[in-house]
C-alpha cells in the first residue's frame, strides 16, 4: 500500500504485470506446474521494476534509531577511569581538558587512576570555551603528533567544549587524510558520514548542561562564515560517559545556571520537534540516517524527564550552592536530555542561537572567567525560548499544553488555540524567577538593525531547522520572514 502511494505509476504496472502472470490463465492449464514456462518477458520486466531503487529524496522516513553512548552515573566513579581504559586496551591516551579545569580536584584524581593503571598519557589543556574552527584545528594537529605512534584513545574531562573537541580531535586523528570540511554539516561543509570506528573516546563532564557525554554531536564557530556548525553522526559519540556528581561541585552559580538553560532547551525542543516519520528525505542508505531524527517514542520518555527534573531542581542549583541533591539531579537531566536530543534532535532556538554568538556585538557574561566577550551556549538558546514556543504552539498543541503543564501552570481548561502563548508565558516567568538572565537580544547588545545578518546565520542551519514545526523551508522568501519575526519578538520578553 505504501509502494503505490508513493510511485503509483512503477507499482501499479509492477502489480499489474504479475497478476496478469498469475490468473490469466485458469489452475487447468497444462503447464501452470512450471512457473518459469509461462510469460517469462513479463515476469522480467515486473522483476525489474520492483528491484529497481527508489528514489528516497520525496519520501518521508519510515524508521528511528536510538544510539547513545554508554553512562555510568555516581558520586565518585571518575576514580574507575583508569581501569575502563586498561580494559579497553589503550596505552597512549590523549587527556583533553581545558586551563582551569586542569587545575580542580577531578584532575588529580583522573592523573591518580591513571598511573595507578601504568597508562602512557598526555594532556591538552588548551581547549578554548565555545571552541571557534581555529582552536579546534589546533587541537587536531596536537593530536595527531602526539606520542611516536598518535593516541590510542582519547581522555575528555570538562564541559561541552572539551568533550566536543575531543571528539574531533579523535575523529581527524583517525582520519589523517580528511579535509576539515569533508565531515562538517552541510551546506557549510560536505556533510560527509563517518564510515568506521573512531579509537575509544571517554567522557567526564564537569558541567551539567550539554550532554555532550552521550551524544554524537560536536559544535563549533566557523568564523569565515560567522555562524555555528558542526560535526553530526553516531560514530562520534563517546564510548562512555563518566557522569559523577562531585565534579560539578565547583561550578559557579552562573555556570549552573546557562548549563541548565541548555538541558532545558534540549528538552523543550527534542520533545516538540516533528515526528520522526515526518522527517525527508528517508536515507537511501543507514549509514545517512542522520543523529537528529525527530522526535519519536524512545526519546520522548527522555526528553519529558529531563524537562520536568530541570524545572524542579535547576533554580535550588543556581540558589544554593551547597544544595548537592539539586546539583547532581541537574547533571542526570542533563544526561537524559542528550539522550532525547540526541536521537530527536533541536530545532529553533539552537539554530538561531548559533549566529547570537557568532555575532556577539561585545556581550560578556557574568560569573565567566574569560577575558574575551561571551554569550554562553545556554544563554544563546534560552534568549529566543519563549518567542520559539509561541510560534511553534499551534504545530502541536497537546505537547505544547504537555510542556506548560511541567512548568506547574494548570493547563485544565487552557484552549488548544492558546498552547504556544502559555507556554511562552511559563518560559518567560521561569527565566525571570531564574535571575541574572538576560531578557531578550536587546539585553545582549542587538538591535533591530542586526537582525537581517541573524536571520542569514540562521539559513544554512539546515541539520536543525529541518525538524522545526512550523517553519516553511520550502520557500527561502517566506522562511526568512518567519526567522526575522521570531528575531524581532526575541528581542524582549
Amino acid at each position: 500500500m505504501a509502494l503505490t502511494r508513493i510511485l503509483p505509476s512503477r507499482a501499479a504496472r509492477a502489480t499489474s504485470l504479475l497478476r496478469a502472470v498469475q490468473f490469466t490463465h485458469p489452475p487447468s492449464c497444462p503447464c501452470h506446474s512450471n512457473p518459469s514456462h509461462h510469460h517469462p518477458q513479463a515476469i522480467n520486466q515486473a522483476r525489474r521494476h520492483l528491484a529497481t531503487p527508489l528514489d528516497t529524496s520525496q519520501q518521508k522516513e519510515y524508521a528511528f534509531e536510538m544510539a547513545a553512548s554508554s553512562i555510568r552515573f555516581g558520586p565518585g566513579c571518575t576514580s574507575e577511569v583508569g581501569m575502563d581504559l586498561s580494559n579497553l586496551g589503550a596505552k597512549r591516551v590523549m587527556v583533553v581538558t581545558d586551563g582551569n579545569v586542569r587545575k580542580l580536584g577531578v584532575m588529580k584524581t583522573v592523573t591518580q587512576a591513571l598511573q595507578q593503571e601504568g597508562i602512557n598519557f598526555e594532556v591538552f589543556d588548551g581547549v578554548r570555551v565555545e571552541p571557534k574552527d581555529s582552536s579546534i584545528r589546533e587541537a587536531i594537529d596536537y593530536a595527531k603528533a602526539s606520542f611516536r605512534e598518535g593516541p590510542d584513545a582519547f581522555l575528555a574531562v570538562g564541559g561541552g567544549s572539551v568533550i566536543d573537541t575531543a571528539k574531533l580531535m579523535n575523529l581527524y586523528t583517525t582520519f589523517p587524510e580528511a579535509e576539515f570540511l569533508d565531515f562538517v554539516n552541510a551546506p557549510l561543509g560536505k556533510g560527509l558520514p563517518i564510515r568506521g570506528k573512531l579509537f575509544p573516546l571517554i567522557a567526564i563532564p564537569t558541567t551539567a548542561g550539554t550532554g555532550s557525554e552521550t551524544t554524537g554531536t560536536a559544535i563549533f564557530d566557523l568564523v569565515s562564515k560567522r555562524a555555528k556548525t558542526g560535526i553530526a553522526h553516531r560514530n562520534l559519540k563517546p564510548t562512555l560517559g563518566i557522569v559523577d556528581p562531585l565534579n560539578t561541585r565547583t561550578m559557579p552559580s552562573a555556570v549552573h545556571a546557562s548549563s541548565g538553560l541548555d538541558v532545558l532547551c534540549h528538552s523543550l525542543e527534542s520533545w516538540t520537534a516533528i515526528p520522526y516519520n515526518e522527517r525527508v528525505p528517508r536515507p537511501r542508505n543507514p549509514i545517512e540516517r542522520p543523529a537528529y531524527q525527530g522526535a519519536n517514542p524512545i526519546s520522548d520518555i527522555f526528553s519529558l524527564k529531563a524537562l520536568r527534573d530541570t524545572v524542579k531542581y535547576l533554580p535550588r542549583a543556581v540558589k544554593d550552592p551547597e544544595d548537592y541533591e539539586a546539583q547532581s539531579q541537574m547533571l542526570l537531566a542533563a544526561t537524559l536530555a542528550g539522550v532525547g536530543f540526541g536521537n530527536a534532535g533541536v530545532h529553533l532556538c539552537h539554530g538561531m542561537s548559533y549566529p547570537i554568538s557568532g555575532q556577539n556585538p561585545g556581550y560578556k557574561h557574568p560569573g565567566y572567567a574569560v577575558e574575551a566577550p561571551i554569550i554562553p551556549h545556554g544563554v544563546s538558546v534560552a534568549v529566543t525560548a519563549p518567542a520559539v514556543f509561541k510560534f511553534t504552539g499551534a504545530s502541536n498543541p497537546e505537547r505544547h499544553l504537555q510542556a506548560a503543564e511541567a512548568f506547574g501552570v494548570d493547563i485544565s481548561n487552557v484552549k488548544l488555540e492558546s498552547a504556544g502563548e502559555v507556554l511562552s508565558e511559563a518560559l518567560a516567568q521561569f527565566l525571570v524567577k531564574l535571575g541574572d538572565q538576560p531578557r531578550g537580544l536587546k539585553h545582549l547588545g542587538f538591535g533591530r538593525e542586526h537582525v537581517d545578518q541573524l536571520v542569514e546565520g540562521t539559513m544554512p542551519q539546515a541539520r536543525v531547522l529541518m525538524l522545526a514545526p512550523s517553519l516553511d523551508m520550502g520557500d527561502a522568501d517566506v522562511e526568512r520572514e518567519q526567522l526575522r519575526g521570531l528575531f524581532e519578538e526575541a528581542m524582549e520578553y
